[in-house]
């Protein structure tokens, strides 16, 4: 499961940050679960945190579902309207001062950039990362980043 049982306050009014691999669980009808409901439900609380590259890579994977025949494509298009709904706030932090930060945690825990993008935000912001992608847990246990689930 994506983030195990939620207490409902867990997040905190702060929010928390997406992980690439958590996104597909929010969208997909095929990856949810329980706990990606719970998930959900948080964002009635709080906002999700995402670094600038997300709305790329859920266009991608939503794109590459409809291609695998996963998604029809009203239902993509029903999906691309509803993240307009989504309590997501973009990061606003300039490219060129995030990247050699992105770089470091590449560098140090071996993560791809596009995948040290969340860490680098999670770990900056204070928020939690949730994921289910081991690299990506284990890469936030080095830097004491903390995940969801817990």
């Amino acid at each position: 499961s994506l983030c195990g049982t939620l207490p409902e306050r867990v997040i905190g009014a702060d929010g928390f940050c997406v992980g690439q691999f958590c996104d597909a669980g929010l969208l997909l009808p095929d990856e949810q679960s329980p706990a990606c409901d719970e998930l959900a439900d948080q964002l009635e609380y709080a906002p999700a945190s995402v670094p600038k590259i997300w709305h790329l890579e859920v266009g991608n994977a939503l794109l590459v579902a409809e291609r695998r025949g996963r998604i029809a494509t009203r239902e993509l298009d029903r999906l691309l309207a509803s993240l307009r709904n989504l309590p997501i706030e973009m990061d606003v932090e300039s490219p060129g001062e995030i990247l050699p930060r992105q770089v470091s945690i590449a560098r140090q825990c071996e993560p791809s950039c596009y995948d040290a993008s969340y860490v680098e935000l999670a770990r900056r912001s204070g928020l939690p990362l949730a994921t289910l992608d081991l690299r990506l847990r284990k890469t936030c246990k080095a830097l004491k980043v903390a995940v969801l689930p817990q």
